[in-house]
């Protein structure tokens, strides 16, 4: 009998993608299959369960690929929801397996201090439970035969009537100078409004991940207040919202392993854990712009926009927030942010940009992570979804469909091909110039798009998997949803995959808020650019949850 794993090898070293999800279905459904159950407990002391099944593996290469498999589901459960410890249920008695489950403390670095690779998501849950008094993440093995299951699961029962607290947010923004800003990689937009009117807006190009100093990622956000405030006359802020592009629990930056912060990491003058403990304290800095018994309120970009969303559902008058709301950010990377039905935000990494959803495209895998042909996340190292969505995959997919699209844009140096960043950034021109192409009909450059549909359809088969979300719909913001074109491609590809999705574009068709509303009708902007600069000013009046 042909062994599991050969046909899938094979599409790998061809070039191919072979997705995560795809060999989870196949190998429950394989009789000789290997049953292991992966329990995850959370920095705040929840478990949740996750079955996994290994078919039994010929010879090294495919052992090393039965690894791949569980360590990316690992990953992904670590970068979806962080943890303390991981415990793994299965029959110990299974020699083979029991070595390949030991090994899971070195590919993810336990005992290291500096981690790459996999270590990176360790990194984060190790930062999460430092803040929040979990301590170290940790690995721990069981025989299956002492496996109790967990309770069922319970749906999320609202604690609090949701449109009541969006529409009495948007209230209180009716008498107060209000700050949003939402923080991206290639570019910062800000949003002022004073007393429920709508008086400025900037975008400011930048690129945090060339700054050696957490110095030099905070002084251009405190620019852009001020220049704010000299800009509508203004002393001090009521309130700011934040969206920052990182893990954001209780108010402070916690991840610290985007790509945002690779200049720090890069910095030998510096101890990093210490830097970028000066970034968590981005909430202090901002206190400052604020009139005495102000506040400042930060979230993650991808709740931020989740949150931008239920409010304008809200402002719309026909809201069915009763399954949350979920909501992805489309641009320089992949944000994904999630609002519970009771109106929380999980405080769950979601880093889901990072997401091990491909496990073959072996001769792409082979290109430094800089390379824009490459299939690997700069910040890990490892093939994640930020190469299969956003702006680095639009690049990486234009070179295989068709090189002539980069044109003018590239430049090679030392064997890396990558989009010009200098003297001057062709990062954001060159997107546009993709977009214009699929706008105009070319056929690669309409496929470009259809492949970032199918790929977020990837993301969400991981999301449905870890974290079970109870709405269907998902709500697309950023830069590749302003051209409707695009949009609708992005809808075709996704509905290949998963058409039980909806997809809805966080545009003109959503500005239901008055601020919103404002938006909509002010020249050169538009909501799908700026829609998380204005969510942050509402963002800024929530009540804080208790």
């Amino acid at each position: 009998m042909e062994s599991f794993y050969k046909p899938y090898l094979a599409s790998a070293e061809a070039g191919e993608a072979v997705w995560l999800g795809d060999l989870r279905a196949s190998g429950a459904a394989a009789p000789e299959a290997e049953r292991l159950v992966l329990r995850l407990t959370g920095c705040d002391g929840s478990r949740a369960d996750f079955p996994l099944f290994l078919p039994p593996w010929q010879g090294e290469t495919e052992r090393d690929f039965a690894l791949s498999i569980l360590c990316a589901c690992v990953f992904n459960l670590l970068s979806a929801r962080g943890g303390r410890e991981l415990r793994v249920f299965y029959r110990t008695e299974n020699k083979a397996l029991a070595g390949l489950v030991g090994e899971l403390g070195r590919m993810f670095q336990l005992r290291q201090s500096v981690r790459r690779g996999y270590g990176k998501a360790v990194s984060v849950s190790n930062r999460i439970g430092a803040a929040l008094g979990a301590g170290l993440f940790t690995i721990a093995q069981e025989d299956i035969g002492r496996y109790e299951p967990l309770p069922g699961r319970q749906r999320t029962e609202p604690v609090c009537d949701l449109n009541e607290k969006l529409c009495t947010a948007a209230e209180r923004g009716d008498r107060a100078l209000l700050c949003g800003m939402d923080v991206g990689g290639t570019d910062v937009k800000l949003a002022v409004s004073r007393d429920g009117q709508l008086l400025y807006t900037r975008e400011f190009d930048w690129d945090p991940s060339r700054s050696p100093t957490a110095e030099g990622i905070i002084a251009p956000l405190l620019v852009l207040l001020d220049e704010a405030l000299k800009a509508v006359v203004g002393e001090r802020f009521d309130a700011i919202g934040l969206s920052f592009p990182d893990v954001v629990i209780r108010n402070r930056i916690l991840g610290g392993e985007t790509p945002k912060t690779r200049g720090l990491r890069d910095n030998p003058a510096l101890n990093y854990e210490s830097e970028f403990q000066k970034l968590g304290g981005l909430h202090e800095r901002l206190l400052d712009y604020c009139i005495p018994g102000g506040r400042v309120r930060i979230t993650n970009d991808g709740n931020m926009a989740a949150f931008a969303a239920a409010m304008e559902l809200s402002c719309g008058g026909e809201a069915d927030l009763e399954g949350g709301v979920l909501a992805h950010t489309l641009g320089t990377d992949l944000g994904s942010g999630w609002l519970l039905p009771d109106g929380r935000v999980p405080e769950l990494p979601l880093e889901m940009y990072d997401f091990l959803v491909d496990l073959g495209s072996f001769p792409q895998r082979r290109y430094a992570p800089l390379d824009l042909r490459s299939v690997c996340n700069e910040n890990s190292g490892l093939p994640g979804a930020r190469r299969y969505l956003g702006q680095a995959a639009c690049y990486r997919m234009a070179s295989e469909l068709d090189p002539a699209m980069l044109d003018g844009f590239t430049a090679e140096t030392d064997g890396l091909l990558q989009i010009q960043s200098s003297p001057r950034d062709l990062r954001k021109p060159c997107l546009e110039h993709l977009m214009a192409l699929a706008e105009q009909g070319k056929p690669e450059a309409e496929e470009i798009f259809r492949r970032i549909g199918r790929h977020l359809a990837q993301v969400n088969r991981e999301m449905a998997f870890i974290l079970h979300p109870e709405t269907p719909v998902r709500y697309l913001y950023g830069r590749f949803v302003k051209r409707a074109r695009c949009f609708e491609l992005i809808r075709e590809g996704c509905a290949d995959v998963m058409p039980e999705l909806r997809l809805v574009a966080a545009d003109e068709n959503l500005a239901c808020s008055p601020l919103m509303r404002q938006l909509a009708q002010r020249p050169g902007v538009t909501v799908a650019q700026f829609g998380q600069a204005v969510g942050a000013i509402y963002f800024a009046m929530m009540e804080d949850e208790e």
